[in-house]
C-alpha cells in the first residue's frame, strides 16, 4: 500500500488534472484484488455508483489497531479506495474515528474534480469506515 504522504507529495507535484486523474488510476491498479469470497453484501458499501467493497481486520483490545482491504469495479473507485485506506489502514480505532479522510481529499484538490456520485460514494466510504471505529473504541 501506498504511503499517505508519498501520495500528498506526488499530487503536490502533479499540475494538470488529468496526469492526477491517471495517477489516482494507477492508485487503483497497484491495491491488491479482494477476493470473491470478501465481496459480500456485508462488506459492500451503500451509497457508492460503483460497486465498493470494504473489509476490516481489527487486532482486538480496547483501541485496536484496524488495517482495511477493500476493491471497487470501477477503475478511478479504485484508486480513491487506494487513499482512503492510506489515510486510515494501521491507525488506531479512536484517530480513524477523529481523521475526516475529505480533509485529505480536498487538501490534495481531488473532491473539487469528481463527479457529485463519485463524491457522495467517497463520503459514504469515510463515513463507513469511522462508524466502525467508533463502534469498535466503544466496545
Amino acid at each position: 500500500m501506498t504511503d499517505l504522504a508519498q501520495i500528498i507529495d506526488d499530487f503536490a507535484f502533479l499540475d494538470e488534472w488529468e496526469d492526477r486523474y491517471r495517477y489516482v488510476i494507477e492508485l487503483g491498479k497497484a491495491l491488491p484484488e479482494l477476493s470473491e469470497d470478501k465481496r459480500t453484501s456485508e462488506n459492500k458499501v451503500q451509497g457508492c455508483a460503483s460497486q465498493v467493497w470494504l473489509v476490516t481486520h481489527s487486532d482486538g483490545g480496547g483501541d485496536p489497531v484496524l488495517t482495511f482491504e477493500g476493491d471497487s469495479d470501477a477503475h478511478i473507485v479504485r484508486g480513491l479506495v487506494a487513499i482512503v485506506m492510506a489515510v486510515y489502514s494501521g491507525k488506531h480505532a479512536s484517530e480513524i474515528a477523529r481523521t475526516d479522510a475529505l480533509e485529505v481529499f480536498n487538501k490534495i484538490g481531488l473532491v473539487e474534480h469528481l463527479s457529485s456520485q463519485r463524491a457522495n460514494g467517497l463520503r459514504s466510504m469515510v463515513r463507513r469506515i469511522r462508524e466502525e471505529a467508533t463502534v469498535r473504541v466503544a466496545a
